[in-house]
């Protein structure tokens, strides 16, 4: 079976001549739940940008399923790829938070029975039905987080990217977000500094550093390897 993303010697180098990305090949199987991590400036969030279609790459190659996602069309590459932002600001700008999720549906031209009941679905799995009529920039930072979650689970995607999910919460919000991403059933692939976040949730690892994958590996051997986590910055959880 193939995989669901793979990426052979990805490159993405910056207008400004800045190499972001420098020969990153990887594999996600369906259902695989991996964490991203290393220092900032390592190329983690180029990468899922890359990932979700927002960037296209300099060099190398993209496939979905076995497919090369190329040509300059990342419409299969986006169809099955959803992208959650560090900050959800960037990703609520709706009047209220039903149309916020209803706006990538909308987009994708489904019908208007469809698109109510993905709303009500996404919402529900992120535990914010009630909050369907709110405004989404009145809410707690932990709330947005999942109303962003929300507006992506509405496209149904197979891959779920998110950049930094615990960034900024409470201890209360991010007991909620782990817990919520453990039940996703989405193949997942998370950037975060949150060491413990990838201790309690995620079977496999993989460290960047300057634009390069370091380490790939079950995270039971790669957070215990103290030696490969100092060099590139990180601290065992």
């Amino acid at each position: 079976m193939w995989p669901l993303i793979e990426a052979e010697e990805l490159v993405y180098i910056y207008p400004d001549g800045h190499p972001a990305l420098q020969g990153v090949s990887l594999r996600m199987g369906r259902g695989e739940k991996i964490a991203l991590v290393g220092p900032n400036g390592a190329g983690k969030s180029t990468l899922l940008l890359v990932l979700g279609g927002l960037l296209r790459p300099t060099a190398g190659i993209l496939r979905v399923e076995g497919v090369e996602v190329g040509n300059g069309d990342p419409r299969r590459l986006r169809a099955k790829v959803g992208l959650v932002f560090q900050d959800p600001d960037d990703q609520l700008f709706s009047p209220t938070v039903f149309d916020d999720v209803a706006f990538g549906p909308i987009y994708q031209g489904l019908p208007e029975r469809e698109v109510r009941e993905r709303v009500v679905q996404a919402l529900e799995a992120v535990g914010m039905a009630w909050a369907a009529s709110r405004i989404s920039h009145h809410l707690s930072v932990g709330e947005k987080k999942r109303v962003a979650i929300a507006t992506v689970l509405a496209l149904r995607p197979e891959l779920m990217l998110l950049d930094e999910p615990t960034a900024g919460l409470d201890p209360r919000g991010r007991r909620e977000l782990i817990r919520l991403l453990r039940e996703l059933p989405q193949t997942m692939l998370v950037a975060t500094h949150d060491m413990r976040l990838v201790a309690e949730l995620f079977p496999r690892v993989i460290i960047m550093d300057q634009g390069r994958i370091v380490a790939d590996g079950p995270a039971h051997e790669i957070l215990r390897d103290e030696g490969l986590l100092q060099a590139h910055g990180l601290e065992p959880p």
